[in-house]
Formats: C-alpha cells, sequence, structure tokens
C-alpha cells in the first residue's frame, strides 16, 4: 500500500514514499513481549486452586489485553498508516486511521531543509526533517524518518529539478533566489563573513 495515484496531478511521479523509522516499533514489540510473557505466567505458574485463582489469571488476561491495545497494537497501527512522499512537485506527509490529515508542500515554496539527530538517531540512521516553506506552512517538521541527510539531498536536488521546469529548463535567478543561496552557503561554512557581507551587499544593490 502506497500513495494513490488517483491523487497524483497530470504528469506528477512519486519519486521516494515511505513510513516513518523502524525504531518507532521497538516499543510495541517490547510491550508485546511483556504482556505475553505475563499472560503466560499467570495461566502456567499460577495453581490450579484454590478456584479463585483462575480468576486472577483471566483478570491478568484482560488487562493485558486492554494494556496491548493501547500501548502496543494502536502504535503500530498509527506507524503503518502513517505516509511520507516525495513527488516531482509535492512533499506530503498522510497520517490516521479513521480521520486522515496530513501536509502538502510544493516543492517550488520551499526555503530551506535542515535535520537533527542525536547520537542513537545517527547510529540507527534515523532523525527529523524540518522544513521552512513560504506562505501559511512556516516550518513543518518530518518525524522520525529514515535516512534524513541523504533525503535532504534527494529533496534539494527534485526542488532544483521542479524549479528548472517552472521557468522553462533554466534555473529562477532572482534577488531573493540569490540571497537565499548565499545565506546557505555562509551557513554551511562555504563561505567566510566577509564574503558573504559583501556579496549580500551586492544583490542588495542590484534588487
Amino acid at each position: 500500500m502506497g500513495y494513490p495515484e488517483r491523487l497524483l496531478s497530470e504528469g506528477e511521479k512519486v519519486i521516494r514514499q515511505f513510513r516513518p523509522h523502524w525504531r518507532m516499533l521497538a516499543l510495541p514489540v517490547g510491550w508485546t513481549v511483556l504482556f505475553v510473557g505475563a499472560v503466560v505466567v499467570s495461566w502456567v505458574y499460577m495453581p490450579e486452586s484454590p478456584d479463585w485463582l483462575t480468576w486472577v489469571s483471566w483478570i491478568i488476561t484482560g488487562v493485558a489485553g486492554i494494556a496491548w491495545i493501547r500501548l502496543a497494537f494502536y502504535p503500530f497501527i498509527s506507524w503503518w498508516f502513517t505516509w511520507y512522499v516525495l513527488t516531482n512537485e509535492r512533499l506530503i506527509t498522510r497520517r490516521g486511521i479513521l480521520a486522515r490529515h496530513g501536509v502538502e508542500i510544493p516543492l517550488e515554496r520551499i526555503n530551506d531543509v535542515s535535520f537533527n539527530q542525536n547520537i542513537l538517531e545517527r547510529m540507527l540512521r534515523s532523525g527529523d526533517l524540518l522544513v521552512e516553506s513560504a506562505g501559511e506552512m512556516g516550518q513543518s517538521r518530518f518525524a522520525d524518518i529514515p535516512a534524513p541527510q541523504e533525503f535532504q539531498s534527494l529533496l534539494y536536488s527534485v526542488r532544483e529539478e521542479r524549479s528548472k521546469a517552472l521557468t522553462g529548463g533554466a534555473p529562477a535567478v532572482t534577488p531573493v533566489g540569490d540571497l537565499e543561496r548565499l545565506a546557505k552557503l555562509y551557513k554551511d561554512g562555504l563561505v567566510t563573513e566577509a564574503e558573504y557581507e559583501a556579496q549580500k551587499s551586492k544583490l542588495l544593490g542590484a534588487g
């Protein structure tokens, strides 16, 4: 199951689609093992007499079942029905079991993309992606995605292709766009502060 093709516009194609990182299933699996173990112990090792101990086993089974639904089954279903989709036109997230909701960001509105990883996430190749876009969307966080750094690069590449397509094959050249690219170069440490200020003055003078 993936993103429905009927929801794509004419000429739009899916570049990549994926669910959140598999580490999100670690807790549901752990709870499942714990609850199954508790039920097995209550029935195998609980004495058969007196009779009221049988009810204790049933109570443990019922409580474990309810807790499993809340702590393991529901998170798994939520993970299963969450999708991140990158097309040649949009960045999309869809989530929800019965009531569906999501976010769609046109690629041409994306200004900046950054990712965050802690030490554990780096080891497991997962992390969060923060997308800054023009308009009402502002910042959108795509949480717990696999290989966020690689996806960031892919997103930049697809966005560039989208920009070229919208401008007839040539990249859009505007003072605002140049300032954004210059700011990113400075942020990444590819230009010095003096070079940044000099180029910024030239661009502002040209605008």
